[in-house]
């Protein structure tokens, strides 16, 4: 024990002094860009970015920023995986380019440098997003676009709110644990999206092409776009207390392969547990496709629905997950269906709230294509402190268990200690 509080202090300092080199060579300016999510503390609990900016437009701007994050794991393997022992994670790394083009025209663009699931660099998405019209002439449609967001590229779904407090390969500041959900509802497509909101309401919908990986190569029965929505209400009621509720909908009616639980190509944030593959721990309802089949993929259907409830009450936060995915493989007769139960409770405590406690129970159940019917719950329960507001250390205890499974995964689960040190700017 010992040996392992020593190489957690050692983490912990290589961060902080990384960390100040990082920070000292980044400028005010670079930071002031409109309708944006800041990529430290102060955009936790941020989801949509609102439509309202305390900066003016005064030129061209390009911000580069980025992420790293370092684990220090723990954990133990139940009846399935190989032995683990106590030692570090590959380091992942983010790089992110943020161009400010005119007043209301925002560009981002997010490279992984280093992550666990490609040993190359390569580029995870990006959009432009437009929140003002006068690139077509000053002041245009102003009264609309006081309301109204554009996102279009090869980006990030605004399907549920999870999403915003997932750990996006190195950028897991705004994860208050070290994993993302079990069944993590994410993936990039190429698509676009329109926002109306308006003293706390929100509507959205959007359409991409229901791809990852992007061509115009057809095989099999080839893909229908997906249709996302979201409602919600977002409100500070008072200086204590905010409140927000919202319902989203993912919806395909036939495609080649889904995504939407399998489309974070970085991989798992739990090393080498249970079946020990780059995606350990997690869990896709495949609708779609295992593997391709003699002559071409199996498609499928599938429908998802999430809600969403938060509220935070002075430092008491509560974050809440409601998940319903629908769906049949194009080889089945009955469709299937699996719900995901979420729940979140933090305390945030300090001057600036740069401590917080808490702890997260995630649990999925429903029924294979096999005929297993599955169980799937983990427990999350630790806590961070926020060094700067750019640098976050966490500390979590995770326990994994599932029941139900056939095969390889049959009484596989895991649990132990995870370290997470985090610089984001």
């Amino acid at each position: 024990m010992k040996t392992h509080i020593t190489k957690i202090a050692l983490t912990v300092l290589a961060f902080v002094v990384t960390a100040s080199g990082a920070l000292a060579q980044q400028t005010t300016q670079d930071r002031d860009l409109q309708y944006y999510r800041s990529p430290d503390k102060t955009g936790i609990n941020v989801f949509e970015t609102p439509k309202t900016t305390d900066q003016t437009f005064d030129g061209f701007k390009v911000r580069i920023g980025g992420s790293n994050t370092l684990q220090f794991q723990s954990l133990t393997n139940n009846a399935a995986g190989p032995d683990l022992e106590p030692n570090f994670n590959l380091a992942t790394s983010n790089l992110d380019i943020d161009v400010q083009i005119d007043r209301g025209l925002r560009m981002h663009l997010r490279t992984y440098l280093s992550s666990r699931h490609h040993a190359d660099e390569w580029v995870k998405g990006g959009y432009l997003q437009v929140d003002r019209l006068d690139f077509i002439q000053e002041g245009f449609l102003d009264n609309l676009m006081d309301k109204v967001t554009v996102k279009i590229g090869h980006m990030e779904i605004n399907y549920g709110d999870s999403h915003f407090r997932r750990t996006d390969n190195a950028q897991a500041i705004y994860n208050p644990f070290a994993g993302n959900y079990i069944m993590d509802s994410f993936t990039t497509e190429v698509g676009g999206e329109v926002y109306y909101q308006d003293n706390g309401f929100l509507a959205m919908i959007g359409v991409t092409n229901g791809k990852l990986n992007q061509t115009t190569v057809k095989s099999g029965i080839g893909t229908n776009p997906s249709w996302v929505g979201k409602l919600g209400y977002d409100s500070q009621v008072n200086e204590d207390l905010r409140v927000r509720l919202t319902g989203s909908i993912y919806l395909n009616t036939g495609a080649e392969r889904f995504f939407l639980y399998a489309g974070d190509r970085a991989g798992g944030r739990y090393y080498n547990v249970e079946t020990g593959g780059d995606f350990s721990g997690r869990f896709s309802p495949d609708f779609s496709v295992s593997g391709f089949a003699p002559g071409g993929p199996i498609g499928g259907e599938m429908t998802a629905i999430m809600i969403n409830p938060f509220f935070k009450y002075q430092g008491l936060e509560f974050f809440g997950k409601f998940e319903s995915a629908t769906g049949e493989r194009n080889t089945e007769t009955e469709s299937r269906t699996f719900n995901q139960y979420g729940a979140e409770l933090l305390y945030r405590f300090g001057s600036n709230e740069d401590f917080y406690i808490g702890g997260r129970y995630n649990f999925v159940d429903g029924d294979q294509a096999n005929g297993d019917e599955i169980e799937i719950t983990r427990v999350n329960i630790g806590g961070g402190w926020f060094m700067t507001d750019n640098v976050l250390a966490k500390l979590e205890y995770v326990d994994q268990s599932r029941d139900g499974f056939s095969g390889d995964l049959a009484d596989a689960g895991f649990d132990g200690l995870m370290l997470e040190a985090i610089i984001s700017f």
